[in-house]
């Protein structure tokens, strides 16, 4: 096992942050007195993290997890680390954090029990300092994550330490977990006022005089301004400073520029600085209004939001974050601006790429409380009472920093009853408690049959922030008519027009998020393993739903063109105008998403009508033609002028494979892969949507084949594997680079198709 040297820092002084993503061994079961140093792991796998064993598979439909873990399996698995401290260190503080651990946690250093964590969303920290060896002796850092007891949630989670790992190397006097806090009270185009809160803990035999200066960086990467304060620490306190620094003519992070400030925080003893940490942070003015919805720089916004799982198909819940860049930059090219959560706490790189992106973020806690869900009655439910306190700290600690996080939500569907004192008890604790750690964002919960649950004439909606609802639009309408005071959100929707029919037309609407953004694993019913209620399948790919939406949301010109597939329109719509031999129709139903005023039709050359767009800016076009092979073809034009064509046309026999990348490079970093997309076309490239050829893939260079996948929520193929069938002529394998430079070749080849390759470049 390779073995993780930590260097003197700074002759002692100055914090060292060190990934412990690497060089792990693992085992799928259960290993009594795997925690001891003396334990033999040496026919454990090696291998490095973050990492899910449960997206490993196999499929079983009798697995434990049932329909909400997708019949993946469960289980319990077990990590040691063996690593080495310098001796130069003895005087330091020493922290190991997890980003998340599936679940139900224990830790131990050197065979002495640091902790556990039931939640396996939330971010923890623990001291190894007084627990290590030093020198050459070594150290084992052993993990055990229990999986076992089933069914746990009504979705998808993945096991195991599927998220980043960091040791942190401070000295005795140093900034605590997450203890900078920047938030921005006062904010107009002149100036803006930064409040600055820091957490600084004296573990030093003596009181110490530190200096805390706080150095502003503008998004260009130059200083702005600073401040700096003195203050007296006690020998085993901790002290929170606070202070107000201005910034004239602030950049202003919105969702179209989302600028990014630093906060850089030093502690200074002796002239000399013993901890720095950098906040990333956005100046902005952020809240709800009960009249205009949403505000943004005193700009009313519409959230077109969606609802996110935190799994991405084939990766499991392991996700580089290059795959959620993907993700995410296609949803915003359908007109989305927020994301919620749902219904647990994020990756933080997550968050960072919402930041960097402009989204607006819900960030939310908990699916369930104290009542148990159908398909999880052994989740988070049994640990709610002894830990929502803790993991509700945790989440909001963490994320409070975050710019894109405008509102915090609490819960989802919660099943407790709030309409007796304890139900509003527990939600009143848990919505004080973030505003104990961050009062500078309103606190709202996905409300659950509310004219049923009488929250809305007991008194409970009034306690709210933001009352937030799921599904019943209209109803959260009538709500609000009738108190017009309330602040409100829809913080669960169908896709439907008449959902969105109320937030666009009601000013109060602050915003809605769409059930789903993308299909997402488990809550299925086998032989399906997958949700399908996405704007995008599980390997990225725009579902017609997605163009519909966008059509709704997007400012950009919109025109997509579906037919009906089956005899007298009896299938699904498709965008493909090649019918199989069940099409044998002579009326094609057609429909159009479009925004654009006027859309018109040709048939092989010839027009077959034109429509504007229905007064309502919602309804798609619909047209009923004769259908002959050949080429539809259709034109939008705002005001005149054409803006937009799409052609479908019919495609021959399926001939070959066409390799397609979205990007030509890849780093060697865990956090970076590439998806190369196969489809089956003919001769002349155009698509086959009814190919349903087995694709193979290989790898030569300086990568390899991480997973493949497909869009078919029935398939319960491997994973990790070279090979998939087509669904709808297409499939997917998602590429690592293995190697700091060099070239990856990709092939793909199919019976009865001819073959193709494409290449990617590895660069560092």
């Amino acid at each position: 096992m390779a073995a993780c040297f930590l260097v003197n820092t700074a002759n002692g002084q100055s914090r060292k942050t060190i990934s412990f993503d690497n060089d792990w061994k693992f085992l799928r079961a259960d290993a009594p007195g795997a925690e001891q140093n003396n334990f033999n792991d040496a026919t454990w796998r090696s291998l490095n993290v973050p990492h899910d064993w449960s997206i490993e598979g196999p499929y079983d439909r009798n697995n434990a997890t049932g329909r909400g873990g997708g019949y993946l399996p469960g289980g319990i698995g077990w990590y040691r680390k063996t690593f080495t401290v310098d001796q130069a260190d003895a005087k330091q503080a020493v922290f190991i954090e997890f980003d998340g651990v599936m679940a139900n946690s224990d830790v131990w250093i050197n065979g002495y029990h640091l902790g556990k964590r039931p939640n396996g969303y939330s971010s923890f920290e623990y001291e190894l300092t007084g627990h290590l060896n030093l020198g050459s002796k070594k150290n084992v850092l052993a993990v055990r994550a229990d999986n076992g007891v089933e069914p746990a949630s009504r979705y998808y989670t993945g096991a195991g330490i599927y998220r980043h790992v960091r040791l942190s190397v401070t000295n005795r006097v140093h900034i605590i977990h997450w203890g900078s806090f920047i938030s921005t009270p006062e904010v107009t185009a002149a100036k803006a006022t930064i409040n600055s809160q820091v957490g600084v803990r004296n573990q030093s035999a003596t009181v110490q005089n530190a200096l805390v200066q706080v150095n502003i960086f503008s998004p260009d990467g130059k200083i702005v301004t600073h401040a700096e304060t003195s203050q007296k620490i006690d020998t085993g306190k901790q002290e929170e400073v606070t202070q107000n620094i201005v910034v004239d003519n602030p950049a202003l992070w919105d969702v179209n520029n989302p600028q990014l400030y630093k906060a850089i925080t030093k502690i200074i003893i002796d002239k000399k600085t013993v901890d720095e940490v950098t906040t990333v942070f956005g100046i902005r003015k952020a809240w709800f209004d009960a009249a205009k919805g949403f505000l943004l720089n005193d700009k009313q916004v519409k959230i077109k939001g969606v609802c996110l799982h935190h799994d991405a198909g084939a990766l499991g819940a392991a996700v580089p974050l290059s795959a959620w860049k993907r993700r995410l930059e296609k949803l915003k090219e359908l007109g989305v601006n927020g994301i919620r959560t749902s219904h647990n706490a994020v990756a933080p790189e997550f968050l960072d790429l919402c930041d960097q992106m402009g989204f607006l973020v819900m960030d939310e806690t908990f699916d369930t409380w104290e009542s148990a869900k159908s398909h999880a009655e052994k989740g988070y439910n049994l640990y709610f009472k002894d830990w929502w306190n803790v993991d509700t700290r945790a989440i909001v600690e963490r994320d409070r920093n975050h710019p894109s996080i405008v509102i915090y939500s609490i819960g989802n569907e919660i099943h407790d009853n709030l309409d007796d004192a304890s139900g509003v008890k527990k939600y009143k604790l848990q919505q004080d408690l973030v505003h104990l750690f961050d009062g500078t964002r309103p606190v709202t919960m996905a409300l659950f049959r509310p004219a049923l649950s009488k929250v809305y004439e007991n008194g409970f909606a009034n306690m709210m922030d933001v009352v937030g609802q799921n599904y019943r639009e209209n109803e959260l309408v009538a709500a609000h008519e009738k108190n017009p005071n309330w602040k409100v959100i829809g913080t669960e929707n169908r896709l439907e027009q008449a959902a969105w029919i109320p937030l666009r037309d009601n000013e109060y609407m602050s915003g809605q998020f769409l059930w789903t953004g993308i299909d997402y694993l488990g809550e299925s019913d086998w032989p399906e393993v997958a949700h399908g209620s996405g704007l995008l399948d599980k390997t990225g790919g725009i579902r017609d739903v997605g163009y519909q939406r966008q059509s709704w949301w997007s400012d950009k010109p919109v025109l997509y063109v579906m037919r009906k597939q089956g005899n007298a329109g009896a299938g699904e719509w498709i965008s493909d105008w090649s019918p199989t031999d069940i099409d044998t129709y002579d009326e094609a139903k057609i429909q159009v998403f479009s925004n654009c005023d006027e859309v018109e039709l040709f048939l092989n050359g010839t027009s077959v009508g034109s429509q504007q767009r229905p007064a309502d800016n919602a309804s798609p076009m619909s047209w009923s033609i004769t259908f002959h092979k050949g080429t539809l073809k259709a034109v939008a034009k705002n005001k005149g002028k054409v803006v937009s064509e799409q052609e479908l046309t019919t495609a021959g026999n399926p001939s070959q494979i066409v390799l397609t990348t979205e990007k030509a490079t890849i780093a060697n970093n865990w956090d970076d892969v590439v998806y190369v997309i196969a489809t089956v076309t003919d001769e002349n490239g155009l698509p086959c949507l009814n190919a349903t050829n087995k694709i193979k893939f290989s790898a030569e260079g300086a990568g390899v084949i991480a997973a493949v996948d497909n869009a078919d929520l029935s398939s319960s193929e491997p994973y990790q594997a070279k090979e998939r069938w087509a669904f709808k002529g297409k499939c997917i394998a998602i590429i690592k680079a293995n190697a700091n430079s060099g070239t990856i070749k990709i092939t793909a080849a199919a019976d009865d198709l001819k073959s193709s390759s494409v290449n990617i470049n590895v660069k560092n």
